[in-house]
């Protein structure tokens, strides 16, 4: 079932995620729930805050850069209760979106590497290093669930800029080719 995402202003997504259990209710149908409205809303990530739950759930499906880098092939996960123990390298920029704040595209500097621990969709503990873009969607991801967005990473002077937008986002004024929950 396609999820309505959650667009900027919505309380939620400023929460920081809770972790789940393995009997957390109907995870396997949320988990497709979410699959499903990444790929209908053309994303590559998809944060649970990001549909209305605040719990520490992921899905990232990257092999939409594969063309343009290899590395990129079958980058298909699931991260849960996913907790980023290190990030390091030197920090570079990137044109990154949301399908949060729709229509905004900024450049955004991050790590080139993390750590990050994380159980997959079958509660297999995963302890990994990813750099490049795999480290960056991650990293988006993750802001999430730990109640941040990509715009709050951007110059002061930049996002002022980008104000009139972002209110407009938080009053529905926005294009988009899926479902959005407006704040209340």
């Amino acid at each position: 079932m396609k999820l309505p995402v959650y667009v900027y202003g919505c309380p939620i997504l400023r929460k920081i995620a809770e972790n789940i259990d393995k009997d957390y209710p109907k995870l396997k149908e949320f988990l497709d729930d979410m699959w499903e409205t990444m790929y209908y809303a053309d994303g590559v990530g998809l944060a649970a805050p990001q549909v209305g739950k605040s719990v520490r759930v992921i899905v990232i499906d990257g092999n939409a850069f594969a063309e343009n880098d290899p590395s990129m092939e079958g980058f298909k996960i699931t991260l849960i209760n996913a907790k980023i123990i290190s990030r390091e390298g030197e920090e570079w920029a990137f044109q990154e979106g949301c399908l949060s704040v729709p229509g905004i595209h900024e450049d955004v500097y991050r790590p080139s590497k993390i750590r990050i621990q994380y159980y997959d969709e079958n509660w297999q503990f995963h302890d990994e290093e990813f750099d490049g873009k795999k480290a960056r969607i991650i990293q988006h991801e993750y802001d999430h669930l730990e109640g941040n967005l990509f715009v709050d990473k951007i110059p002061f002077l930049r996002k002022r800029l980008l104000n009139g937008k972002l209110n407009a986002i938080s009053k529905g004024k926005a294009e988009t080719t899926y479902k959005i929950k407006l704040p209340k």
